[in-house]
Parts: C-alpha cells; structure tokens; sequence
C-alpha cells in the first residue's frame, strides 16, 4: 500500500492543482482585469486560489463556513485574499449559497470549483499520470475521498482506461468531520460529480478516519488532516481484499488542524 502525500504542493493540498488550472482556464476566456475572483471552500481551494491569486496577480475573495481551523483562514489571509464567512451549521452548502448570491454583481469572477471542469482537467493531466509514474505503472487501485469530486473524477478519466480501479470515500453521515468531504446523499450535488466514475462507493466514519490519520503521524511520520486518515483506513479495507498496489490519495497535512481537537 501507498500514499500520495499531496502535502507536498506549494499550497499544501491537493487543491493547488485545480485552483492553478481554474485560474488560468479563466485568463484564457475572460478579461480579469478589475475583477476579484471568487469561490466557495472548505479551506484547501480557498487557500490554494489565494496562492495563485498572489502570483498570478488577482484579487480573491473566499466564502467559508466558520467552523473551519483557525489555520486554513490564516494562511489564506496571509496570501492576500478576503474572507466571507457562513454559518457554520449550514457547512460548504452555506458557503456554496453564499457565494452564489455573490456573484451577481459583476465585479466578481466566480471560478465554482463544484461545476468547473478544469477541476476535474487538472487531476486527469497532473495527478493521474503522476500516480501512473510514480508507480511505474503497478498502481492497481486508488482511493480518494469525494469533495467537489473533482479529484476522483480526473484520477478516473487517466487511470481507468489503463485497468486501474477507482475507490470512492465519503462520510457516513451528514453531520461529520471529515473536512473537504461531502454526504452526497444530504449535501448539493456538484455538477461535476458522477457516480459512474468510481468502480467502488465506500463510507468512512469520523472517528476512523481520526484514529487512522494519528496512527499516520505516530507510526508512519505523516502528518495528514482527517480526510487523508479516512483515504487510508478505506486504502487498508481494500488491502485486505484485493490484490496489487493500492495507491491512498492524502489531500493535505495534519498541521492545519493542530488547533483542532483531532490532535488533544
């Protein structure tokens, strides 16, 4: 078994790739000059767009619920961007909506990760044939958690054709802690998501994903955020009853959460 620790990015996560493709995809279409850039995040995008925004020169501005980490609004403030913040009862929905409504006023670009398909373009160009390399072409399964989706439906499009499966996590409940994660089934639907894209649907608990990304740190020297110890507790099901190499995609570092109770 392995993992992909995306980490590793500039930004920290694996959202670097989509927000640097979404930002680009729009100076190629539209005339950015005056306008902010928009989007709705549950942190990582947010702090990614902020990133780009910085060195590629836009302003951006951030709807995200209020529950999010200290650290993830820091980071993104510290790149320059402005933050709109929701309820945080209502979760990314409530940003999603928030934004929405913002972006009626035509000052604002609004990117929508949810529906954008440089989203999706960035994980089939990028992540997909750097899993593929990486492995020297033995990855026989890979397991990503579902958020915008964006990340599984591009690892779909690169590495199914190539006979490699694709495993689907989300949370097991609606009201969970698996942050970047949705409940598909009680959350809006993003329109870039497609169930038909996975081989396997999986579920993860909050308390697993928790226990798993502490047992990352612990006995593995990885520090994951909740969403990457979710990747590998499903990784570790799919271990014990396929065969090949299983691949766990970890979507950022459990330092944006030290002020959280995942690590008391």
């Amino acid at each position: 078994m392995w993992a992909k620790v995306e980490s590793f990015n500039p930004g920290g996560s694996v959202k670097d790739r989509a927000a640097l493709w979404m930002v680009l995809d729009a100076e190629l279409r539209l005339d950015l000059r005056g306008k902010t850039l928009l989007d709705a995040t549950s942190g990582n995008t947010g702090v990614a767009l902020a990133l780009v925004g910085a060195v590629r020169g836009h302003r951006v501005e951030l709807c995200m619920p209020d529950k999010l980490s200290p650290e993830r609004k820091r980071i993104a403030t510290a790149f320059g961007a402005a933050l709109t913040l929701t309820d945080p009862l209502d979760g990314s929905d409530g940003a999603i909506l928030q934004a929405r409504r913002l972006a009626q006023d035509p000052a604002y670009v609004y990117l929508d990760q949810y529906a954008n398909p440089a989203n999706p373009l960035a994980h089939e160009l990028s992540t997909g044939p750097e899993l593929w390399a990486q492995t020297d072409g033995r990855v026989r399964h890979v397991v990503a958690g579902v958020g915008t989706s964006g990340t599984v439906v591009g690892l779909s499009r690169a590495l199914r054709p190539r006979g490699v499966r694709i495993v689907a996590v989300q949370p097991d409940d609606a009201l969970h802690g698996i942050e970047g994660w949705k409940h598909m089934p009680t959350a809006i639907r993003p329109p870039i998501w497609d169930e038909a894209v996975a081989d396997e649907h999986r579920t993860m608990a909050t308390d697993n994903a928790i226990a798993m990304a502490r047992r990352l740190a612990r006995e593995e020297g990885i520090l994951s955020g909740p969403s990457g110890g979710g990747a590998v507790a499903a990784a570790v099901e799919v271990a014990r009853e396929q065969e090949g190499v299983v691949v766990a995609l970890l979507a950022d570092g459990g330092e944006r959460y030290l002020s959280t109770p995942m690590w008391e």
